[in-house]
């Protein structure tokens, strides 16, 4: 497969949620750019005509977008509708007419992971593969085992070239941002590593609870919704070595060899917990045992970062929403100045949401007689929201071949394979209140105390 661009989009699940709140916005913002104008059939199992799919569109950018009447318009032109049922392949045909002479094909699965084999085998026996590229939304897999079903059932009709697994937060400005930043300043090489850096720590809060998908939570938890996904990517674009080149599969290697290198959990490296009133959910079991916060200590068994403890947490009902990454320094070993009691390090603070921040955490000297310092900190960067949404970003790339911001096959396995030991391990579950950093069992996996971000 080579990078021409894709001639036609499908998007499976055009009826649903996610094409809702986050496909047509990010579709209208490609055509505002002019980065979109092909067909764009949406698929879906309604019994919906071409005229409902566009209603729902100009609906969903009214709710969840910004409508642009010009882009808006033109969006609904490039809009078809076809309807399939997933269970009878035959009614794959319909979509084979409807891509005429469309000789390279962007599918879109925004669809349950369940049903992407089903729609890939109804895809294949109606002709509707050839010269065609694939996105999957993830969870790609539920464990170990059922994402390497998937990859091999993906390589029986793909390239792996051809496969574009989204992973929305390698999509985001300020995650892109944390990789730029680290290459094209040469000073992170010197202290970028074991021998300068005593710990990092990385957040991803959200004040929030459930919000009315606690039957969908119940499938996943917090460990297998965004640390098997979204930080163990994080951990990986952070300590990721200088690629080989600048083409996707040079960077998209670096990030695997990270993955690849850190440890499989074990139960001592992990706090569960569950906010009080999860149980109360609608779609949540009276004694549900999944976990809606999770606190993690990682390992990168490397000659770069060997011994340096990664710690993770993420969870609900926090008191804020933000995602912030931590990167502690040493201490001298032999201070010469009076310090400040107690002794703080210096770092680097990377705030991915909901605003971009780069700081640094340094000590100055108090004016007066004494050496006595105090903290301070510079603030390389400042900026609000996303210069350009994930989605539009992920779906442009794919579009035009482009992998660097996908998940690879193999990278997706190796996160599973460092979670997959405490996924079939019995653990503990503790309950926090809402509007807390979680349980008071976290505190005794880390060494020191936990960075608490701001709102």
């Amino acid at each position: 497969m080579g990078t021409s661009q894709s001639d036609a989009l499908v998007f499976f699940g055009a009826t649903g949620d996610l094409a809702f709140k986050k496909i047509f916005p990010a579709l209208q913002a490609m055509v505002k750019r002019s980065h979109l104008d092909v067909p764009i059939i949406g698929v879906g199992r309604s019994a919906w005509t071409v005229d409902q799919l566009r209603a729902r569109a100009r609906e969903s950018l009214e709710q969840h977008g910004e409508a642009d009447p010009i882009a808006c318009e033109t969006l609904c032109r490039l809009l078809h509708y076809v309807r399939v049922d997933y269970a009878d392949s035959s009614t794959f045909q319909a979509l084979r007419k409807e891509l005429g002479g469309v000789e390279q094909p962007l599918y879109y699965l925004a669809i349950p992971p369940s049903l992407f084999t089903t729609v890939i085998e109804g895809l294949a026996k109606s002709g509707c593969l050839d010269g065609a590229r694939v996105i999957l939304e993830k969870p790609f897999g539920r464990n170990l085992a059922s994402a390497q079903e998937l990859n091999r059932t993906l390589h029986s009709y793909f390239t792996e070239q051809a496969i574009f697994r989204i992973d929305h937060y390698l999509g985001k400005e300020s995650v892109q941002n944390l990789m730029y930043f680290r290459f094209a300043n040469p000073f992170f090489e010197t202290g970028w590593n074991r021998h300068s850096i005593q710990r990092v720590q990385i957040t991803m809060a959200e004040e929030f609870g459930v919000a009315g998908r606690g039957r969908f939570y119940e499938e996943v938890g917090a460990i297998r919704d965004v640390v098997q996904s979204h930080l163990l990517m994080v951990i990986a674009c952070l300590v990721m070595e200088q690629p080989s080149g600048r083409d996707y599969e040079s960077i998209r290697e670096e990030r695997v060899k990270v993955l690849k290198m850190i440890r499989p959990l074990i139960p001592s490296d992990v706090v569960r917990g569950q906010f009080r009133g999860y149980r109360r959910e609608g779609g949540v079991a009276p004694e549900s045992q999944v976990e809606t916060f999770a606190a993690l200590r990682f390992y990168i068994d490397s000659e770069r970062w060997a011994g340096v403890p990664f710690y993770v947490r993420t969870g609900k009902c926090l008191p804020v929403t933000v995602t912030e990454v931590l990167v502690e320094f040493k201490r001298p070993g032999c201070p010469v100045l009076d310090e400040i009691e107690p002794p703080l390090p210096n770092y680097f603070r990377f705030r991915l949401s909901p605003d971009v921040t780069i700081a640094v955490g340094a000590t100055t000297k108090v004016p007066g007689q004494a050496m006595v310092g105090k903290r301070i900190e510079l603030v390389a960067q400042q900026c609000s929201g996303e210069e350009m949404d994930p989605y539009e970003r992920l779906l442009g790339d794919a579009m035009n071949g482009d992998a660097t911001l996908f998940a690879r096959g193999d990278g997706v396995e190796a996160a599973w394979w460092v979670v997959q030991p405490i996924l079939d391990t019995p653990m503990s579950l503790h309950e926090y209140e809402a509007n807390t950093w979680g349980p008071g069992e976290a505190d005794r996996l880390i060494e020191g105390d936990w960075h608490n971000p701001s709102g």
